[in-house]
């Protein structure tokens, strides 16, 4: 049932990216990744490993060691984001990302529109990251993919 979930908003959302991209130059590529909330990072890697098929594509760490997400490859470009549960973040929906060519001109292109989007920052695995605040989905990550990126190193080993 979850997976099936997963599936329809996923088809929802990429629907709904692509009409975008074909209305204007957004600079949008593709949808990358949608992002839950699970209780137990673990759990969910043994389930879509096992029970979907996915595989691990890489995971970042918190510095005591645990896991702050792991990256699930569906396909070759596309991926399913796993964060745990924390006082501040329920079960469930936590963003969609969209990999654009360049996040910079991007958030330009957006605040020009009267968009919110976060300033451009680096992250732990070496994509280049922004996030618009989206009044009906809470938030919608923007992520440039360098060659050293964690998801970059993922999409280019897909066999």
């Amino acid at each position: 049932m979850r997976g099936a979930m997963l599936f329809a908003v996923g088809l929802v959302v990429g629907l709904a990216v692509h009409v975008a991209i074909a209305q204007n130059n957004s600079g949008v590529e593709m949808m990358n990744h949608v992002a839950f909330n699970v209780p137990n990072i673990e759990e969910a890697v043994t389930y879509y490993t096992q029970k979907m098929g996915y595989r691990e594509a890489f995971r970042a760490n918190n510095p005591d060691g645990t896991p702050r997400l792991v990256y699930m490859q569906i396909s070759k470009n596309t991926f399913l984001e796993l964060q745990p549960v924390t006082p501040q973040r329920a079960a469930g929906f936590n963003h969609y990302g969209l990999h654009v060519e360049n996040v910079a001109e991007a958030v330009a292109r957006l605040r020009k529109n009267g968009l919110t989007v976060s300033d451009v920052n680096r992250s732990d695995t070496k994509a280049v990251l922004a996030n618009i605040t989206d009044p009906y989905m809470g938030r919608i990550e923007l992520a440039e993919l360098p060659p050293d990126s964690l998801h970059y190193k993922a999409i280019e080993s897909w066999k």
